[in-house]
């Protein structure tokens, strides 16, 4: 089966292999593996030693965002969300929550955000203290790009939390390059294409230390998870982790490193995106992004307008052809999500677009254009 969601994502079989084995993730052999585990994330975040710390959390993307707000930003402080797709609204959701003030820059969900908007929201409101930003928003495909609003944050004195969870491995950044950014989230089983049940946090030492005590949360305290590693030390997790997913993750690290790490990583990627895109289009389907807009990880594209259509047996009759993708979407109109992240090929792709041909025709899907 070819998985084209995006995210968990199909793995390598020497990933998976790695979760086939009994560990004690207490064990000295194992805090070992952890502690470079987190050396090397450090590094592909661009982060300097003893400026940033890696901190892990069990658990999906959601965690980790709540976990920033919670520890970053005091009960009832205020921040900033542009609202430009589906996981920017969940942050809303999780910030209103955690009784965060959230002040809304609402945004169309088909182009990035711009960071003269941003200006704008800082400048009307000297109470925001973090912008709160989504890299890659899987709903649509777009790609919002932190380096540019994190200039125009730094510019303003305020600070940046940025949710990579579908973004870090193949789309650029650098901790170095943004001292604005206190947080950068991530999870393993998405473009670094290990399995799910690990997120990170690569996060500011020094806002690290001012954050102490505010999140309101045990679990949910990122200071704490870095107050633990500096009492336990760099392989010690505070409870226990998904010790096979880390094991795992270690595997695909490697295999990142091996393919030629970060641009390597999102040349695939953009290729298989391309292909996508480009034959969607062949099919008389109408991707949901103009071409100028579109990211590397998911090719979202509109439902046919054919009442012959119908999302899920569309998707049952795509995945009988050996191929996977949502049977959901996160759009206000009708449409269908297609990831091109994970352990594929362009070669794969092509074979994916001749089978969604196979499928619509089965169906009777003749009528392709949106309606």
């Amino acid at each position: 089966m070819l998985l084209l969601i995006p995210g968990p994502v199909q793995t390598r079989p020497e990933t998976r292999a790695a979760m086939a084995q009994d560990i004690a993730p207490w064990d000295n052999d194992f805090r070992a593996v952890y502690a470079e585990i987190r050396t090397q994330v450090l590094d592909l975040a661009g982060g300097r030693e003893g400026e940033h710390a890696t901190l892990p959390l069990q658990g999906c993307g959601h965690f980790l965002m709540e976990a920033a707000i919670r520890s970053f930003i005091p009960a009832g402080g205020k921040l900033l969300i542009p609202r430009n797709g589906a996981y920017a609204e969940r942050a809303v959701r999780l910030a209103t929550e955690a009784r965060r003030q959230v002040v809304s820059l609402h945004g169309p969900d088909t182009r990035a955000v711009a960071p003269e908007e941003v200006a704008a929201a800082l400048a009307a409101d000297p109470a925001i203290s973090h912008v709160v930003m989504v890299q890659n928003e899987t709903g649509s495909g777009i790609v919002n790009d932190p380096a540019a609003v994190g200039a125009a944050v730094r510019a303003a004195g305020r600070r940046l939390i940025l949710d990579s969870v579908s973004a870090f491995g193949a789309l650029p950044i650098s901790l170095a390059a943004q001292p604005e950014l206190d947080a950068l989230l991530f999870t393993s089983g998405k473009c670094l294409e290990g399995l799910p049940g690990i997120g990170f946090a690569v996060a500011r030492i020094d806002s690290l230390t001012a954050a102490a005590g505010q999140a309101g949360s045990w679990s949910f305290d990122l200071a704490d998870v870095y107050q633990h590693a500096l009492r336990a030390g760099w392989g010690s997790f505070r409870f226990t982790p998904p010790v096979q997913a880390l094991a795992a993750f270690r595997v695909a690290l490697d295999l990142h490193a091996a393919e030629g790490g970060q641009p390597a990583r999102l040349a695939r990627y953009a290729e298989n995106m391309r292909v996508l895109y480009q034959g969607v289009q062949a099919l008389g389907l109408t991707p949901y992004l103009e071409w100028r807009h579109q990211g590397p990880v998911i090719v979202t594209v509109h439902q046919p307008a054919d009442p012959n259509f119908e999302l899920q047996r569309f998707v049952d009759a795509l995945k009988a052809r050996g191929v996977l993708i949502s049977n959901f979407y996160n759009t206000k109109v009708p449409t269908m999500r297609i990831g091109c992240v994970g352990a594929i090929t362009p070669e794969d792709m092509r074979g994916a677009v001749a089978a969604i041909g196979k499928a619509l025709d089965a169906l009777g899907v003749r009528q392709r254009q949106a309606g």
